[in-house]
Order: structure tokens, then sequence, then C-alpha cells
């Protein structure tokens, strides 16, 4: 049996927690930065800001973005060199996705540890491509001298801030739908977690 099959490489695993964690105090420092200057007619509560004022915020937000940025490229060069994003995580057809849907909605959808069924395999293609526009975005509204170009592409400075707010949006949903369902298949944050097979975990269960 393949490690894929018994659980995540230590690369895998080393760059998940290290791009959650990166990704956590974005999330924290994001909101803070909104806060000096909300688009939309509310505010984040004080409690899950991180930074305390703008220019905290902005220390820390760009400090975790060159961690989740190392851990992302390290992550993309070991699944394209190894093979895990073709194996693994290669979109299925839509007929697939919408077979496995209806299943999930039904609570009838079975995962077993070190496989990924269609739904799970839209969700992560899905995510790499709002981080990434996650990144030029925020890139783009970083330095919009600099980078007009970048800028312009995205329809302007303000348009921009909006795509990189909903892309981050999007993110946070993923992650606690990720949450979620691995407290309802422990079997796969116990590979995260521990590196090896939760006992059992050959078998199949609902999700």
């Amino acid at each position: 049996m393949s490690r894929s099959r018994r659980a995540p490489a230590p690369i895998i695993r080393l760059t998940h927690w290290a791009g959650a964690l990166a990704m956590l105090v974005m999330i924290g420092s994001g909101w803070q930065i909104y806060n000096a200057s909300p688009i939309l007619p509310f505010e984040f509560p004080t409690a899950v800001t991180l930074g305390g004022w703008l220019g905290g915020g902005i220390a820390w937000h760009f400090a975790a973005m060159w961690v989740l940025m190392g851990a992302g490229l390290v992550y993309v060069v070991y699944g394209a060199a190894s093979g895990h994003f073709r194996n693994d995580l290669r979109p299925a057809g839509p007929r697939s996705v919408v077979r496995d849907i209806g299943q999930a909605l039904r609570l009838k959808l079975s995962h077993k540890a070190g496989h990924y069924n269609a739904v799970q395999r839209a969700l992560y293609t899905g995510v790499l491509v709002v981080a990434v526009l996650t990144v030029t975005t925020g890139l783009s509204i970083w330095k919009p001298v600099q980078l007009g170009w970048l800028t312009w592409l995205f329809g302007g400075y303000d348009i921009a801030r909006c795509i990189h707010f909903a892309m981050m949006s999007l993110i946070v949903g993923f992650l606690l739908l990720h949450v979620a369902l691995a407290l309802m298949v422990p079997a796969t944050l116990w590979g995260m977690v521990f590196g090896r097979r939760m006992p059992d975990s050959d078998k199949e269960s609902a999700s």
C-alpha cells in the first residue's frame, strides 16, 4: 500500500499546518485592516481581530503572507512533482460531483482514508484557485502604484479590494466546512495530526 493510502506525506502535513496557522493569522489581521476602512456596513468584533490597530494588522498580515506563500510554493512543487495533484486531486467530471453532492446531502457519502471523493476534489481544487486570487488581489491593493497593471486587471483598487474580501470570505467558509468534515471523518484528521493511519481507517465511514 502506498504512503498516500496510509497517511499524508510529511511534507503535506508540514505545509498543511504551516498554511493553516498562517491563514488564521491572515484572517484575523485582515479583519483588523478591514475595520480601519469598512467596505460593508458592519465591522468585525475586536475579539476576532489581530493587531490592535491598522499598522499592527498590516504587520501581522504581511508576516503571515510570506509564511503562507512559502508553504504554498513548497506544496505546489511537491504536489506536481510527486503526482499528488494528478493522482489524488484531479477534478472529477460534473456527473460525479453532482452524484457525490446528492449522497452528501443524504448523509450517505462514503469516505475512505487516503481517497478523495469528487466533492473533496472539487473543493480542494476550487480553494487553490481562490487562494491564487486572494494573493494576487492582495498584492494589487498593497502596491497599487508599483503593480498598477495588476490593479487595473482587477478593475481598479476598489474592485480589487472587494474581490479580495470576497475571496477571503470564501476561504473562511471553506475552513469551516473543512473542519466540520474532518470532525465527521476522524480518520482524515488522525492521519494529518499523527502521520499514520487510524486503526480500522481502511473501512469506509459516512461523511
